[in-house]
């Protein structure tokens, strides 16, 4: 199908301060005064519809090789020309919806939403994608886990400390406490071994939180 002229989408004010549009097929002057809520407007000048609106939901626009604007559903494959004079037949492909009938839309910039962060593993910048900080995050340069921000290791090591400690005092006290009740009763050794096993547990996640590498944020886009 032989497309329309070629036209200026973008509608700007006149010198009287009142928004107008390009005609889509004569290139005249449509005054948008008032029919800024519409879809589609109609040149005085040809009798044609310009679209101002991206189409209704579900909907897509096609201009008839007579100038007509048609407005048919976006899975349509076949739509004709309702003018007597035309009648035209026209098959529409995946790729047949014309642009242009598409009212332009200004570019927006796009930025990348997290934070670049600094691997305290290899020095190398990397894009976090979490949008906060004290979490855990893999480097994609050289594959090792360091923590964002150095608040949860700190906070982590600080509670393994604490709750290994108090599992070692209740071990002792324990064994102060109960050794001629273990003579009698063995199974009293079971519960020394875990409050003594606990407690080691707990010192050795508390090393590996001190000792745990940090990455600090370099610049946050959100």
């Amino acid at each position: 199908a032989e497309l329309p002229p070629p036209y200026t989408a973008i509608a700007s004010p006149d010198a009287s301060g009142v928004p107008v549009i390009n005609c889509r097929v004569c290139q005249s002057l449509i005054n948008l005064d008032g029919k800024l809520h519409q879809h589609v407007v109609k040149c005085t000048v040809c009798n044609e519809a310009t679209p101002i609106k991206n189409p209704p939901s579900g909907k897509k626009y096609v201009r008839c090789q007579c100038n007509c604007l048609l407005i048919c559903k976006d899975t349509s494959r076949k739509i004709g020309c309702p003018r007597p004079n035309c009648r035209r037949i026209i098959t529409l492909g995946p790729v047949m919806l014309i642009p242009e009938e598409q009212p332009a839309q200004p570019a927006l910039p796009v930025q990348p939403d997290g934070t670049r962060v600094v691997c305290g593993h290899c020095g190398n910048t990397f894009l976090w994608m979490e949008l906060r900080f004290n979490t855990l995050a893999k480097c994609p340069h050289c594959k090792k886990i360091s923590s964002v921000g150095s608040a949860l290791p700190r906070r982590r090591c600080c509670a393994y400390i604490t709750i290994g400690m108090i599992c070692i005092f209740i071990g002792v006290g324990l064994t102060v406490g109960t050794q001629d009740f273990a003579r009698r009763y063995h199974a009293t050794y079971v519960s020394w071994a875990i409050a003594y096993l606990l407690g080691l547990i707990c010192l050795i996640r508390a090393c590996y939180w001190g000792a745990i590498k940090v990455s600090y944020p370099e610049h946050s886009f959100a």
